[in-house]
């Protein structure tokens, strides 16, 4: 049935068979008649789906004023004023709207002689409390992260910014799901041009059901094949809030603890949850190792194999030996070796990632130690190929954020390498860095305060300055007085 062209009556009990005929085949639908006391009496129905209400709402602010009503029928305006005891209840808010609240834990209420249906607010369905998420702890500061609960979520931005000027629009996603989706930013904050687009890609997404954020992350981001994020993602709401001073624009989805933020650029990759809540120079120390680790998971492993298989003569000579002993009797190329280390290590790290947590840990450890061992002393691979890889994947998690990027150019890097040596190790970096150049996140370069000539700020990009140095006028996105996170 097209419920766009449903239409209700003044008679009660035709309403009722005309919901009861929707939901024919839905066992959770409940339908509750209530009739009150007066001569005549005020009859009215209840339509809601179990677990998906408050029952203790319904029974003492719904049912029990109406079954104790002693006067008259009413329309639904005056039942609304006179009658019930809920807060928010809009009558007649048209089909679309009405259903849309329906179907998301609210309760449908029709009075007999009166067509207008009221819409009244009484979500109970079961959620989580707001813990810290478990891939963004931090060492100091808050501790609270975002849930499934739509408008939970949004009150934890509101706690935390506190003026008229934070902005909710809330748009639907999905031509069968219709999913909430909220549009967060500050007004007179962030940029106009940026908020519009954004509005204008949500709006148009073509898919049947967007049931999480990296549903709308992966259609709304610009350069959807690039490995680099374009768009930022948190499940923390002090993280959305700074983002939101900055004058970016943050996209919470109704049913998912991830919220979007946009435009989003590298220099974000290399800065940490905490580092506005510890010590400015402990902060820029892993910063720059982040950014260290980052260059070395990309390029160790290419620069070894470079080495080995094209410039043999780079290496000092005692270390050179070692390596040829390591090696000796291992039946594979450098390359392969190479390669196949890999594999093998990013097989284990999503064998830990996919089992549960009792045993993910220990079979992560227990497995790498046990299959690197057995390796060395088959020969399948030799010991300073074993370091290389794994210390090159040691220092990918520093950046969980270039996940992606850095297991992708890892391997073109070792192709590039295998083919020309050092001067394909240069080449791929130069290509990686051309691709940075061309990439943008809403219209704002990637690299930018990096290699785009376009500062939007200097106090936060490889050195966090401390506090009182920082310039208050000085936000991400230029032209509008804002204030610096």
């Amino acid at each position: 049935m097209n419920l766009s062209q449903l239409s209700f009556t003044t008679d009660l009990d035709e309403n009722i068979a005309r919901m009861k005929q929707i939901f024919a085949h839905d066992d959770t639908f409940i339908c509750r008649v209530v009739q009150g006391r007066g001569t005549p009496a005020l009859r009215a129905a209840l339509f809601f789906f179990d677990g998906m209400v408050n029952n203790e709402i319904i029974n003492e602010s719904i049912v029990k004023p109406i079954s104790l009503w002693t006067g008259a029928p009413m329309p639904m305006d005056a039942v609304i004023d006179e009658v019930l005891h809920v807060n928010d209840c809009p009558f007649d808010p048209g089909v679309d709207k009405l259903f849309a609240a329906f179907l998301y834990g609210d309760t449908i209420l029709f009075v007999d002689g009166d067509s207008r249906p009221a819409v009244l607010n009484t979500k109970g369905f079961v959620r989580r409390g707001p813990d810290e998420p478990d891939n963004e702890k931090v060492l100091r500061g808050p501790r609270e992260g975002f849930t499934e609960a739509f408008m939970g979520n949004l009150s934890l931005i509101r706690r935390r910014l506190r003026t008229p000027q934070l902005c909710f629009e809330f748009l639907q996603a999905g031509s069968v799901s219709h999913t909430t989706v909220c549009v967060c930013y500050l007004d007179g904050i962030a940029d106009t041009d940026v908020l519009a687009e954004v509005k204008r890609r949500v709006a148009a997404i073509p898919l049947d059901a967007v049931l999480d954020a990296n549903y709308l992350s992966e259609i709304i981001r610009d350069n959807r094949a690039s490995p680099f994020p374009t768009a930022g993602a948190t499940e923390r709401p002090d993280i959305v809030a700074a983002k939101l001073l900055e004058g970016r624009v943050a996209l919470i989805v109704d049913g998912t603890p991830v919220a979007l933020t946009l435009p989003h650029i590298l220099q974000e990759a290399f800065q940490a949850n905490d580092d506005y809540y510890i010590s400015y120079l402990y902060t820029n120390l892993t910063r720059w190792l982040r950014i260290l680790g980052f260059f070395l998971t990309l390029t160790l492993p290419a620069a070894y194999v470079s080495l080995l298989t094209w410039h043999q003569e780079m290496i000092p000579t005692r270390l050179l030996f070692s390596v040829a002993a390591a090696r000796q009797g291992v039946p594979f190329s450098t390359f392969a070796e190479a390669v196949g280390t890999l594999a093998v290590f990013e097989i284990l790290k999503e064998a830990g990632t996919r089992t549960p947590d009792t045993i993910g840990q220990a079979l992560s450890i227990v497995g790498g130690l046990v299959l690197g061992q057995a390796a060395v002393e088959a020969r399948f691979v030799s010991a300073p190929m074993v370091i290389v890889i794994a210390f090159s994947g040691v220092t990918a998690l520093i950046v969980p954020k270039l996940r992606t990027a850095a297991l992708v150019y890892r391997f073109f890097l070792l192709v590039c390498a295998a083919v020309l040596g050092l001067y394909g190790v240069l080449l791929g970096l130069g290509g990686i860095l051309a691709h940075l150049c061309r990439l943008r996140s809403c219209g704002v370069p990637y690299l930018t305060n990096l290699l785009s000539g376009e500062a939007r700020s200097r106090d936060d990009v490889v050195l966090r300055f401390p506090w009182f140095a920082m310039q208050p006028d000085h936000r991400f996105l230029a032209g509008r007085r804002g204030v610096r996170r």
